[in-house]
């Protein structure tokens, strides 16, 4: 699952409407999040609310520029939803993913009508980061051979 899967883009936002900006790397911290994002100190294990990753093509499939989406990590290659309820790396940064991330009203509005039914169960996931590390672009994404982190929920179990 990791032939040419890799990071394609990098968005960090300080605000949670405010402008993204695109980074060539970033810092990631377990249990914490992306350095400089909104939602860092927010991820707390099991919470996925530490790292949110889409697929560069369900982007643009939906007729949006990377990042509008709001997804701190943009992929190629791989598809994500498969994902759900196992841990991954991107680069050296161990992460699980702990559900999909699907669009919302919010978003839907920061962009175009339609959107939410657009991209209903494309819209990326949720993770949780299980090691510090730096995630940058070209960063290859990959299947960990480890089993799923202690204390992340399973998928059946946020269904």
């Amino acid at each position: 699952m990791s032939v040419g899967s890799s990071v394609v883009a990098i968005h960090i936002g300080e605000a949670e409407s405010g402008p993204l900006t695109s980074f060539g790397s970033v810092r990631a911290v377990a249990g914490q999040g992306l350095e400089g994002d909104r939602n860092f100190f927010a991820g707390g294990a099991g919470s996925g609310k530490a790292l949110t990753l889409v697929e560069e093509e369900s982007v643009a499939g939906a007729g949006l520029p990377t990042g509008a989406t709001r997804r701190q990590i943009t992929v190629g290659g791989i598809g994500l939803n498969d994902l759900v309820g196992k841990r991954f790396r991107i680069g050296d940064v161990e992460c699980f993913a702990v559900r999909l991330c699907e669009p919302c009203k919010h978003l839907e509005s920061m962009t175009r009508p339609g959107l939410i039914e657009d991209l209903l169960h494309r819209a990326g996931i949720n993770a949780d980061i299980l090691t510090d590390g730096t995630i940058s672009v070209g960063d290859e994404v990959r299947l960990s051979e480890q089993e799923p982190a202690a204390g992340s929920a399973s998928r059946e179990q946020l269904v």
